[in-house]
């Protein structure tokens, strides 16, 4: 094993589930800053990076979103908070973005990619995130994946709820990053499901369309906040290899 698969072994081992915060020991705000730089580094879908963190970090904030994840003692022991946050409502901003960027690149007349870029982002993705109240673009798009998939292998485009799946499935792989950088500078974190969505999304302000991914509370764990051994489903239970 090569000196850095030794050390990503180590970091994936470091990482664990820590529920029990040391509260005599702070973690540094560059070790948070680190890592939320990490977390944007994040494959996600189409660049579109459909996400926000909100990093809980004052003490009167802290306190007020102990009871909002029922108490857990992941969050009221935590020195840290993140709040992983998917915006599908910002598809226009971000295809937008997008396109300066590609724009910016541009010397002259555009080459076959940077048009390609550019028709990607100002057609396609409208065409895959533009939704109607009646739900009819979403009928649209199976309809048309329907037929031209009877042609041969493409992509099966889908509605709202193909939408949602795929920026939680981006905003997911921001949180494992974020969680792997803290774990690979010696602390720990604990991914929670368990909190009031509802009230999460009216402290933060955030709009309706906007989803809570997940929360994770950061700090030093303890022995008592590790739960048990690590129990994995056998490998040759999960993987197929083909």
């Amino acid at each position: 094993m090569q000196s850095n698969d030794k050390a990503f072994d180590e970091i994936i081992h470091h990482r664990r589930s820590n529920r029990a915060f040391d509260p005599a020991i702070e973690i540094p705000d560059e070790v948070i800053a680190t890592a939320l730089k990490h977390a944007i580094l994040s494959p996600n879908s189409s660049n579109m990076q459909l996400w926000e963190f909100h990093w809980i970090h004052s003490k009167d904030m802290l306190n007020a979103f102990i009871p909002l994840c029922l108490d857990q003692k992941a969050a009221s022991t935590a020195k840290h908070l993140v709040v992983f946050i998917t915006r599908q409502d910002l598809w226009k901003k971000r295809s937008r973005w997008n396109i300066e960027q590609i724009q910016t690149t541009i010397q002259g007349e555009a080459n076959k990619f940077q048009k390609a870029g550019l028709n990607y982002y100002g057609k396609l993705m409208p065409f895959m995130y533009m939704r109607d109240p009646l739900g009819l673009m979403g009928i649209f798009r199976k309809t048309l994946s329907f037929i031209m998939g009877l042609k041969g292998p493409f992509f099966r485009a889908g509605g709202a709820a193909q939408q949602r799946i795929t920026v939680h499935k981006s905003c997911a792989l921001a949180a494992q990053t974020f969680m792997l950088s803290i774990a690979s500078a010696g602390y720990h974190t604990c991914p929670m499901e368990g909190f009031d969505e509802l009230r999460v999304k009216k402290i933060l302000g955030l709009p309706r369309r906007a989803e809570v991914n997940m929360i994770i509370g950061i700090g030093k764990g303890t022995e008592q906040g590790i739960w048990g051994p690590r129990f994995r489903v056998p490998y040759d239970e999960v993987v197929r290899k083909l």
